[in-house]
């Protein structure tokens, strides 16, 4: 499953489902797809986001997030949600909602 997340002020973001619903989590939210955060709460999301982020495991392979089993393609989580930052910090900065659906 893909995930695609928008907002108006930002270009569209699409990831795959399990490490979507990681970020999700990470920002307070239930982790499911479809949902919305109202541009209110946008702020608060992206700042638990990088909270939860900094306890996260780096690239160095250690428990990193994998789309498989070859340890060579390993990704950290935080690497994996820097687009998804940079879209919340633009809406944000704009005052937008953020949705996410498949």
């Amino acid at each position: 499953m893909l995930v695609t997340f928008k907002t108006t002020a930002y270009a569209d973001i699409t990831m795959f489902g399990d490490a979507a619903e990681a970020l999700l989590k990470l920002m307070g939210q239930s982790g499911n797809v479809p949902g919305a955060l109202m541009a209110d709460d946008v702020a608060d999301a992206m700042a638990k986001l990088k909270s939860s982020l900094a306890d996260q495991p780096t690239d160095n392979g250690e428990a990193a997030f994998s789309d498989d089993d070859d340890k060579t393609s390993r990704v950290a989580l935080a690497t994996r949600a820097v687009p998804l930052l940079e879209l919340l910090e633009a809406a944000a900065a704009s005052g937008a909602n953020v949705m996410w659906d498949t």
